[in-house]
């Protein structure tokens, strides 16, 4: 990764997906732009960019126009390039979280799939004049999208369009030599993860019946983030490639 230059968004703090990935990358020699959510979330989000010592730190509210053009304004000042872009963002209000599918609100059920599936549209648009030499995007998924998960309710159909969102963007943009990828880790425990209910149960589950029998830890989705971004993967686009101690191959 010497030399190539990306955008992480979705580092809310230590136990993020994002940050696991950040922290790899940098071991590997990419240059990272890291964004923060609101100024709540710059004091526990700009610590960690410093550690990685990040040269772009700015706000980024994906549902803020503004705030996206600002962002790939400096980057085209301070790089004119981008290399690849991890998307790491999800939500759901709670209550809509929380609820059965049928029961979720229209108000959301669109905020929900505007957070966590269209912002990487909008991302990926945004980075493909600056990818003029190819590219990798990649974005966090989970088995939710596949299969009915107990409590994961309406981030299931969020999550699944995210997938077919991936696929479409892989052959719009392969012409231009930019790949686009799904990671599908096992759970971890982030932020994020502690609004669905029983969210403990799930990770007992998926330690008790992965094949591996074991949860995968920050830094293997990293290594395999890493990968997927590198030119050792130059011929995997379209793919959710599940990070799971092999969790999803079982009934």
């Amino acid at each position: 990764m010497n030399g190539k230059k990306g955008l992480l968004v979705g580092v809310a703090n230590e136990h993020s997906i994002a940050w696991g990935c950040a922290k790899v990358l940098h071991e590997a020699g990419a240059t990272l732009a890291i964004t923060y959510q609101n100024e709540k979330a710059k004091p526990h989000v700009e610590p960690l960019a410093k550690q990685v010592s990040s040269p772009i730190f700015l706000p980024l509210d994906v549902t803020n126009e503004a705030q996206l053009n600002a962002l790939f304004q400096t980057i085209q000042t301070r790089w004119d390039k981008l290399d690849f872009i991890i998307h790491s963002i999800a939500f759901a209000p709670k209550s809509d979280l929380q609820g059965r599918v049928i029961d979720s609100s229209r108000e959301g059920f669109s905020i929900a799939m505007d957070v966590s599936c269209h912002s990487l549209i909008r991302l990926a648009k945004a980075a493909e004049p600056l990818m003029s030499d190819g590219g990798a995007i990649l974005t966090m998924s989970y088995y939710g999208a596949e299969k009915v998960v107990s409590n994961y309710n309406l981030m299931g159909p969020v999550k699944a369009a995210l997938e077919a969102s991936v696929r479409y963007l892989a052959v719009e943009l392969g012409s231009k030599k930019i790949r686009v990828n799904a990671i599908s880790p096992g759970p971890v425990a982030t932020r994020a993860a502690s609004g669905l209910a029983d969210f403990d149960k799930l990770m007992e589950k998926a330690a008790k019946e992965a094949p591996l029998h074991q949860l995968v830890s920050l830094e293997s989705i990293g290594e395999t983030a890493a990968f997927l971004l590198s030119n050792k993967a130059k011929h995997i686009t379209g793919q959710v490639i599940y990070v799971d101690s092999g969790y999803n191959i079982r009934d």
